[in-house]
């Protein structure tokens, strides 16, 4: 393939515009490979996995995160790199980043490649050099560590598929929650050429599974699995919709991860919303916490949300918000309640309730000992007894409880009150009364 870009522009100069115009794109941190170093090459990736910030074990892991170009002859009206933008432009050579990623690696700056690009001529053309790029990486300069690169939605199957025997993950941006807000938004972009990437992913990953059972020696396609992104706020979606749409990518493409990015408003058009607050992110905030309900708590999109009630409460968050909007569950014994049941009381997470069933062979448990086993129990006292006791006699009342909830000190000073017979308030004195 020729290759057709401009090299007046020195490496450190493209780095400073490619590193900046790559902090856009969230959807880097990962988890799940076991590419091991041979001992012939440079690097390795354990089981724990790379992320941008935090491994699975709790190490700070760093990746070299870039574009290869922000180039792109696409018009995103969202997009700072987007065709009609009046920005710098540079684009990196496949050796360029092979030298930067070996450089720094060298160094111990990074355990990783974080690799986006725009686009520059054509889908195909741009995945190609991507491809490339991995190619030298692995073959010339025996680079066994982290690499995460970005699929270039409407690029050949064929490069995409070569990419996954390079890459540890791959992630194809959805971008936006709805296919009308794509059109809107993002016309040069179709919903079905970013889908059919990740159907084809899925099916590489799943293949090749079944592969390596077969024969050990097998290379690994997309090991880390591949994940997507969502820009919050551009368009008015509910949160319900995002939502189900990110449901439906675990179940479909068997998704690691849906990473939700407030949307941070870099160009001046009339179909962008002004956002006067800012980006909104609480609500991306909220998002990841629901994600992660959906994920680890067994939770369904349609019990959190509804179509009535479409967004979530802000000021809580949203297992709470599930549980006030369904008090008739509650209060929940503690030494009873399986393991299911426990995981939808707040301030009881996965760890803390495993903890508790392994707890209970053992004898009926208290407050003090939920407290010794991580239980948070300014969140969780509405919502539990213990051996038929609440930890002290309080309101199960929505509004009571979002009102202690959203207020620390208000919360606090509750836990020293007892409600009386008749509605009463009476406060223990403390000794500066």
């Amino acid at each position: 393939m020729e290759l057709r870009i401009a090299d007046e522009m020195s490496i450190m100069d493209k780095l400073n515009i490619l590193a900046d115009a790559a902090k856009y794109d969230v959807s880097c941190s990962s988890s799940g490979s076991s590419r091991n170093g041979d001992g012939k090459g440079i690097g390795n990736t354990v089981k724990a996995g790379l992320c941008h910030s935090f491994a699975a074990d709790g190490r700070c892991i760093s990746l070299l995160k870039i574009l290869f170009t922000n180039e792109c002859i696409f018009d995103c009206k969202y997009c700072l790199n987007r065709r009609s933008n009046d920005v710098p432009r540079a684009s990196f050579t496949p050796d360029e980043v092979c030298s930067l990623t070996m450089e720094f690696y060298r160094r111990n700056y990074i355990e990783g490649l974080f690799l986006s690009s725009g686009i520059l001529y054509s889908p195909d053309y741009t995945m190609e050099l991507l491809c490339q790029t991995l190619f030298k990486l692995r073959t010339e300069h025996n680079f066994q560590g982290y690499i995460h690169v970005k699929a270039i939605p409407g690029a050949d199957p064929s490069l995409i598929q070569k990419a996954g025997f390079l890459a540890d993950r791959i992630s194809v941006n959805l971008e936006l929650a709805t296919a009308e807000g794509l059109q809107k938004l993002a016309p040069n972009k179709h919903r079905k050429n970013i889908l059919r990437p990740m159907k084809l992913i899925q099916n590489g990953i799943t293949a090749n599974r079944n592969e390596i059972a077969v024969y050990n020696h097998a290379p690994h396609f997309c090991e880390a699995g591949q994940s997507t992104q969502m820009i919050i706020g551009a368009m008015p979606e509910s949160d319900y919709q995002i939502m189900a749409v990110a449901e439906s990518l675990y179940q479909k493409f068997s998704l690691k991860r849906v990473y939700y990015s407030a949307f941070v408003n870099v160009n001046e058009d009339k179909d962008l919303p002004a956002l006067p607050g800012g980006p909104p992110l609480l609500r991306e905030h909220r998002l990841y916490q629901a994600d992660w309900l959906l994920r680890f708590y067994d939770f369904t999109v349609d019990e959190l949300l509804t179509e009535d009630r479409p967004n979530f409460n802000m000021m809580i968050d949203p297992k709470a918000d599930w549980a006030v909007r369904h008090l008739e569950l509650f209060p929940i014994e503690i030494n009873r309640a399986d393991y299911q049941l426990l995981l939808r009381i707040p301030g009881i997470g996965v760890k803390s309730a495993k903890r508790i069933v392994k707890a209970r062979r053992f004898g009926r448990l208290t407050f003090e000992d939920l407290k010794k086993i991580g239980v948070v129990l300014k969140r969780a006292l509405y919502f539990i007894t213990c051996n038929g006791k609440m930890m002290y006699p309080t309101k199960i009342e929505e509004n009571y409880i979002v009102r202690n909830l959203t207020c620390p000190s208000q919360a606090s000073r509750k836990e020293r009150q007892l409600f009386s017979q008749d509605g009463m308030i009476y406060e223990q004195m403390s000794l500066f009364s």
